[in-house]
């Protein structure tokens, strides 16, 4: 009985400061229990207003224009009742003591309320567009010059759906606008010039040295008359490989192969009409893996030796681009899928076989093997070897290539006068709790 007492007495205690505090106890205002976010409102209300570009275009016509009435019928029906509002457009004034000047201004009431919140939003005159200027690589110090191979007179494999043709002028698109000179390499004729050391074009921006070649063949690269041409001898094949990576080390050449297994093949339809790669493509002739090897060498400036033996690895699984290549992406606003499946990835070891450095990995290395990146020879020279599966995506190689180059991007600037306007949007709360 004592004890039911003793229970009773700490109820009513409990109950009673519980009663006194909830007396003496000052609540909050709804509002500041759950305010309202007034400048999200005020973004999210200028962006609603412009997703047809009605707001851009009214900013810009003169005060007394009608579209000013209708703004205000839109900003009324896209806030609550209770809510005030001010909307003041600025003229944006580069170069001028004074940046911002007042061009319009419209409000529904005289005062803002107990509370008030605002954001900026910056428009741009709709005959106004953005743009930008390409760096040009060899500006800094000689080079410059890119040539794409588009021989009129040889067959590519390993790129099934393409022509050679159809890759070179994509890859002209894309990547022209980067180098002082971007030149198309016709027929194997003017591929035996520049491998001679001898300009094609004879102007003084083109430059032999330095210059980037793109095989667009796929896994067959073009081999010119008198270049070890020898019908059937695929020993004389590997050794034309060969003096191809001495040229690249010998000019300084950064030379790309797209897709596959590089230098498997050489293709000169003037010089094989009648030999084809048993899956019926002419004008082929196989070097199979010693092609790459014998390459390899010619770059590190190895004594020839004809080597046979298969290197690259077939992955399984995707492969992905690197973290590097992704920010390459947004920068030159290039986007291939980001992964791929690769079947012909160059093992590691090449680094140091060869002497090779890996300046950027096009994608994330898998399992000792490098699906894609650019390898610099560590005396001159450099290849950029994507070992993916068919078909090309050419986009990849004009990625690899600018991650490693870098030419800077010089983008315009809405700074000229009249073609900019800053919106600022002031909300405010009127009465109740």
């Amino acid at each position: 009985m004592m004890r039911t007492v003793e229970i009773l007495l700490v109820i009513v205690i409990i109950t009673g400061a519980f009663v006194i505090s909830s007396f003496f106890a000052v609540l909050p205002s709804p509002r500041q229990v759950s305010p309202t976010s007034l400048e999200r409102l005020a973004l999210t209300t200028l962006q609603a207003l412009d997703v047809s570009h009605d707001l851009s275009d009214t900013v810009f016509k003169p005060p007394d224009d009608p579209s000013w009435n209708d703004l205000k019928v839109a900003l009324s029906a896209s806030l609550p009742p209770n809510m005030v509002y001010n909307l003041t457009v600025y003229d944006v004034t580069p170069g001028t003591l004074q940046l911002y000047y007042v061009s319009n201004s419209i409000s529904n009431a005289a005062s803002m309320g107990v509370s008030t919140g605002s954001s900026s939003y910056l428009s741009a005159s709709s005959n106004v567009t953005f743009s930008f200027t390409p760096q040009k690589v060899g500006e800094q110090g000689g080079g410059g010059t890119l040539y794409i191979l588009n021989c009129s007179d040889t067959n590519g494999w390993w790129i099934t759906g393409y022509t050679t043709q159809k890759l070179a002028e994509d890859l002209y698109s894309l990547l022209s606008p980067y180098f002082q000179m971007t030149i198309m390499i016709q027929n194997t004729t003017q591929f035996a010039q520049i491998l001679n050391g001898t300009t094609i074009s004879g102007s003084p921006n083109e430059n032999v040295s330095n210059a980037v070649v793109i095989n667009t063949c796929g896994e067959a690269v073009p081999i010119p008359s008198g270049y070890y041409a020898t019908i059937g001898a695929q020993d004389s094949y590997a050794k034309y490989c060969y003096i191809l990576g001495q040229r690249v080390r010998q000019y300084n050449w950064t030379f790309a192969s797209i897709v596959g297994y590089p230098l498997y093949y050489v293709s000169n339809t003037g010089l094989f009409p009648t030999s084809q790669n048993t899956w019926g493509i002419y004008g082929m002739q196989l070097v199979a893996a010693a092609g790459l090897n014998s390459f390899l060498e010619g770059i590190d400036n190895q004594t020839y030796v004809y080597n046979g033996n298969w290197i690259t690895g077939d992955l399984a699984g995707s492969v992905y681009l690197s973290s590097e290549a992704i920010y390459y992406c947004n920068y030159y606003g290039i986007y291939p899928s980001y992964y791929q499946t690769a079947s012909r990835a160059l093992p590691s070891s090449i680094t140091s076989t060869y002497e090779l450095n890996v300046t950027n990995y096009i994608f994330q290395p898998s399992s000792g093997y490098l699906p894609g990146a650019v390898y610099r020879q560590i005396t001159s020279g450099a290849f950029l070897a994507l070992g993916l599966t068919r078909t090309p995506d050419i986009r990849i190689t004009a990625l690899g290539l600018l991650d490693y180059y870098r030419p800077h991007l010089y983008r315009s600037d809405y700074n000229s006068l009249g073609t900019s306007k800053l919106i600022i949007l002031q909300l405010g709360q009127m009465g109740g709790v």
